[in-house]
Parts: C-alpha cells; sequence; structure tokens
C-alpha cells in the first residue's frame, strides 16, 4: 500500500472509534469473495515460492487492502448452548508470545511439541469451517458445527438472502462437495453441518442460487472413476436419489450441468443453457483433484476442471442472468482443498490446491477488466481459518521464523506445528469498489511485523466484518 493509504488509514481509524460504519451511498453492483480454507500467511507464500520463486507475484499482491483477519468462533460447543459459557475470547498479542513451554500438542497425525506460549495458544480455541462461514456469510459468531445457526438456537439470515432481496443474482462455487461446510454457509442454514441431505436439499428447494458448483457427484469416485451402483449415502451431498433425479430430469429451477467439457464451454462463453440457473456437479464425490490416488503432486485427473474454470462459469451465467445483468451479483469461490491437505501434513498438495486457488483469484480479475470494472466490483480473497500452524524449519527454536524458499519448482523448507484448525491472524486482501471499509475498522497490531510484512499491514479486522463489508458495498443496511 502506498504511503497515502496508510493516512487515510489512521483517518478512518480514529473516525471509527466514535461514528458507526453505515452502507455506502453507492452501491456497488459486484461483490466477489474468494475463500482458501484453512490457510495461513505461509500457506500463501508457500505457493508462491514453488510458482514464482518469489514472493510479490500473485495478482492479490498488487490489491489495495492487505491486512490480517482473527477467525475465532463464539465457543467451541458443537451444538447451541444458550448461553455464556464457554465465549472464546482473543488477544492478539498472546499469539506473539515466545516464552518457551514444554508441552505437547495431541494431532491426529502424531503429537507436535509446543515449544512457545503462542504456539499454544494458536492451537486452543479454533474455529471450524462451519463457524468460520456463517461468520462470513451472517456477520454472526456463533458455535463450532453451526450452518447459520445462532447459539440461541435460530436461523441467522446471510449475505445470500441479503443479496437475492436487492434484486442482485447469487453464485456459490467450491472445489469441494457444494453442501460441505464452507458453500454451505452461503446457501442454507443447519444447526449441524453434518446434515449433507437437509442443506442439499434447501440448496436444490430454495432455487436461492443463480449458480451453484461443487463436488459430491453420486456416480464419481474420488479417482473420477464412474460408479455404476452408487450406495444411497454417495447421494447425500445433493439431498438424495430423489434429488439428483429431479435435477436430472429438469424438475428443479436449475439447469443441471456434470461434465468437464460443458463447464469449460460455460467458461468460454460457449454454451447456452436452457434454464436461467445452473446447478453443477463435477464428476467427483469428494474434490477436483486433491483426494485421487497418491499424495505427491502433478498426475491431476482428466476428469475435473480447474477451479478457475468454474470461476470463469459462474461468472458468465451470473452476468448472464437477468437479475446479475442488471443489478448484479455476490458470488463466494472457495479453495476447499487446501484445508484437507494441511489436514495432511501434505506440502506437495496444499501448494498444488492453493495454486489452483490463485489462478481462480486470477481468473476473478481478468473477469473483472473485462467485463465490468473495480468502480463497480469488489473482490475479496481470504480464508476462513488457519491450519496445520505452517512455518519454517528452524521455528522451533525461533518463533514465527518463514519457510524457506528453494526457488521455484521446488518444495520450500518447512515445519507443521499442527494438523488441525488454528485461531492465527489470517491475510486478507482487497480490491475495488467498497474496499476502504475495512480501513475504517481495522485494529492495529504491532506483532504482526513478526510476519515480516509491510507495517501498513499491521492491522486486523474481524471475520464478522467481511460480511459488513459486502453489505457496505451493496449498500444494504443489516437487520
Amino acid at each position: 500500500m502506498k504511503n497515502f493509504k496508510r493516512h487515510a488509514l489512521t483517518l478512518a481509524l480514529a473516525s471509527a472509534m466514535v461514528t458507526p460504519v453505515l452502507a455506502q451511498d453507492e452501491a456497488t453492483k459486484n461483490v466477489i469473495l474468494m475463500i482458501t480454507d484453512g490457510t495461513g500467511i505461509e500457506t500463501f507464500r508457500a505457493a508462491s515460492y514453488f510458482r514464482h520463486g518469489a514472493l510479490g507475484h500473485e495478482v492479490y499482491d498488487e490489491f489495495d487492502v492487505q491486512l490480517f483477519m482473527a477467525t475465532h468462533p463464539l465457543n467451541t460447543s458443537n451444538t447451541p448452548t444458550k448461553s455464556d459459557e464457554g465465549t472464546v475470547t482473543f488477544e492478539p498479542a498472546e499469539l506473539w508470545n515466545d516464552e518457551a513451554v514444554d508441552t505437547v500438542y495431541e494431532g491426529s497425525l502424531g503429537n507436535y511439541k509446543g515449544y512457545f506460549a503462542g504456539y499454544d495458544y494458536a492451537r486452543a480455541d479454533y474455529t471450524d469451517s462451519a463457524a468460520a462461514a456463517t461468520a462470513l456469510a451472517s456477520g454472526q459468531k456463533t458455535f463450532n458445527n453451526a450452518i447459520n445457526w445462532s447459539n440461541d438456537d435460530e436461523s441467522l439470515k446471510h449475505i445470500g438472502e441479503y443479496t437475492v432481496e436487492s434484486g442482485r443474482a447469487l453464485g456459490v462455487v467450491s472445489s469441494v462437495q457444494i453442501s460441505h461446510a464452507t458453500p454451505a454457509g452461503f446457501l442454507a442454514h443447519n444447526v449441524s453441518r453434518n446434515d449433507y441431505s437437509a442443506i442439499g436439499r434447501e440448496i436444490v428447494d430454495s432455487g436461492l442460487a443463480t449458480v451453484a458448483i461443487g463436488t459430491g457427484h453420486p456416480y464419481y469416485d474420488a479417482a473420477g472413476e464412474r460408479v455404476e451402483n452408487p450406495g444411497e449415502s454417495n447421494f447425500r451431498f445433493i439431498g438424495g436419489e430423489e434429488y439428483y433425479q429431479r435435477l436430472m430430469d429438469g424438475e428443479t429451477d436449475y439447469a443441471f450441468i456434470e461434465s468437464k467439457e460443458d463447464f469449460e464451454a460455460l467458461a468460454a462463453g460457449e454454451l447456452d443453457l436452457p434454464k436461467d440457473k445452473m446447478l453443477g456437479l463435477v464428476q467427483n464425490i469428494q474434490t477436483l483433484q486433491y483426494n485421487r490416488p497418491g499424495v505427491a503432486g502433478g498426475n491431476f485427473l482428466d476428469t475435473s476442471p480447474s477451479l478457475a474454470t468454474l470461476t470463469g462459469a459462474a461468472l458468465n451465467v451470473l452476468n448472464a442472468s437477468e437479475n446479475g445483468s442488471e443489478n448484479g451479483f455476490f458470488l463466494m469461490v472457495e479453495g476447499g482443498a487446501v484445508d484437507w491437505a494441511a489436514h495432511a501434513n501434505n506440502l506437495p498438495r496444499i501448494i498444488e490446491e492453493q495454486i489452483d486457488f490463485n489462478e481462480a483469484v486470477e481468473a476473478a480479475v481478468e473477469w473483472v477488466e473485462n467485463n465490468s470494472s473495480w468502480d463497480d466490483t469488489l473482490i475479496i480473497v481470504t480464508t476462513d481459518h488457519g491450519n496445520g500452524l505452517l512455518q519454517g524449519p528452524d521455528s522451533d527454536v525461533n518463533a514465527y521464523s518463514p519457510i524457506v524458499n528453494q526457488g521455484a519448482g521446488a518444495l520450500p523448507l518447512v515445519r507443521w506445528h499442527s494438523d488441525t484448525h488454528t485461531r492465527e491472524l489470517v491475510p486478507l486482501y482487497a480490491h475495488g469498489a467498497g474496499a476502504e471499509f475495512f480501513f475504517d475498522i481495522a485494529q492495529q497490531e504491532e506483532g504482526l511485523s513478526r510476519y515480516e510484512v509491510d507495517e501498513d499491514s499491521h492491522y486486523w479486522i474481524d471475520n464478522t466484518d467481511v460480511f459488513r463489508a459486502g453489505m457496505n458495498a451493496f449498500g444494504i443496511d443489516e437487520e
């Protein structure tokens, strides 16, 4: 960020202490939120090193807003508590505590030494993807496991609903199952993220989205191979066998797309749909690529389109729809399997998943510059939480030491400190109409200097503020 942005941020912080932020007068037409699931700053860096051999070459590195975000949940219960018991607090300064500790973190893959008090703090009281998606989509903290469901056991209104009520179109794209936690957060409501069938039914029955794309195809396995006689559980991600058949028979609001060729044709603007709305299931029950056989990078499945292709397809359908062309749209794109690779401490595949996400961001930026403008569109790039506490190889003796670049095409040197989610401060980038909202609400945190980022980025917001940034950009006042 340039010096004038630092000055603007200082003024905005001063005024934000006394003045509530209201929806901006000039409404933004489009908001695109792009979420790389389970990603800390060193995951962003690992992909950049492997892809470019250096930092600063990703498209979001040029965005005006570059700061950090807190992700902790309301509490770590899996059901509504209807009380303040177990409420999670967050003190960012605790993350940087480099006091040596003799603790052990018990993970699913094995045990991880504690090393520093700050690491222990980062590994405690973390959010799951459902509570994180709810915060991003509804602006409300809630318990882990909730899909737009409050700790008082009530449904929460999410930005997808506000979008459609404002006359705009809604789109949701994911590299994992369409009813998985993050896409579900922008499409549905449920007390439990694991109720995939009910979430799938709501997605289809509500007709809320103009575009919904993900995996979870009942007739294909994780290797993209055809399954001739799928079991009942294979259909759960789309609501059950009856719902899948209704989609196939054209008995829903949605045109149904499944082949890689059709997704690519949509992205190229070369496929006409029989309906204004489209639901797509990529021919894989798990992910676009991550769950294919093996653990190394490369040898991609031929049946799965890239996340960039799915992003381009969604943008074209949204822009061609009646509401999207007239009034604009909200699109959420998730690189969901980055999180899965982090859980496995799988460095080659977390890098390729992050690169796939980065290319999707490039596709969105290209679409804005060719089909819209930065005066009409806001892009936000972030994650829902950290995962794996990825750090440099000597981070056992030097707290938060960065990963080590080995050059383009080579895996960086790293050390994992967990195999699950964290409450570390995670990166957020924003550019376009309404991006300055983040300046208005950011809080300073000098400890972010540990990440060796520019001092203009030593600021953080809460994940609930992403919802408010979208609402502000659209000029919609929260109910």
